[in-house]
């Protein structure tokens, strides 16, 4: 799952010695549609295999007014806020993602949730581990038979890395491309600078000792 995000990106290089990439980016409706433009590029960079876009924009409507990322009139919080937690959708993300691994017969499902992701439920490990066993169960014939392979949910949280952990790993081999990855929770042009998406993006620079050259509107 690939947003063209700093986590997405570093999470893609880290796993990419590994494994063939294939990216799949979701718009959702979400504000920071710039995004999808910035995974695309970012999947020519790293040499994706192949990279898909997949419009699921009808999510807006269903989360109605309950979510700051998708809904205009709500505003984005500077920090954590549950407004900005949509409801389930790395499992939306996930199922979807799955369908296309199963095809493949892929055999990981990879997203770029960390340790820094404990207050978003469906970043936990807990239920990442849950939901694979959910999704292989839903193929369990397919499996058996030999036409899918079992798929492993696997997240950086996983393994205990956090975001700065990451960002090493992703500044090491892509060195100023790095800042052409995209945190903004809102439709700017440069990082605004003020969402907690570019406070935290701001916050993983400092702690890896790395000059943060990200063009912010707002530098706090």
């Amino acid at each position: 799952m690939f947003s063209g995000g700093l986590d997405s990106v570093c999470t893609a290089i880290h796993l990419r010695k590994k494994y063939d990439l294939y990216g799949i980016t979701f718009s959702y409706g979400q504000k920071a549609s710039k995004e999808v433009k910035v995974a695309q590029q970012f999947s020519k960079l790293l040499k994706f295999k192949e990279h898909k876009v997949v419009d699921i924009g009808f999510m807006k409507d269903l989360y109605e007014k309950t979510n700051a990322l998708t809904n205009s009139k709500i505003a984005i919080p500077s920090k954590f806020d549950y407004s900005i937690v949509v409801p389930i959708r790395n499992a939306i993300f996930l199922s979807i993602a799955s369908a296309w691994a199963f095809s493949k017969k892929a055999e990981l499902v990879a997203y770029g949730a960390h340790l820094g992701d404990m207050k978003y439920p469906d970043c936990r490990p807990t239920f990442a581990r849950l939901f694979s066993d959910a999704l292989n169960q839903g193929e369990i014939d397919g499996i058996k038979l030999g036409l899918r392979k079992k798929i492993t949910i696997w997240s950086p949280f996983m393994d205990n890395l956090s975001k700065s952990d990451l960002l090493k790993k992703g500044y090491k081999e892509l060195g100023k491309e790095i800042f052409k990855s995209w945190s903004c929770y809102g439709n700017t042009k440069i990082h605004c600078g003020r969402c907690e998406s570019c406070n935290n993006r701001k916050l993983a620079f400092d702690k890896s000792k790395i000059l943060d050259k990200t063009k912010y509107l707002v530098k706090i």
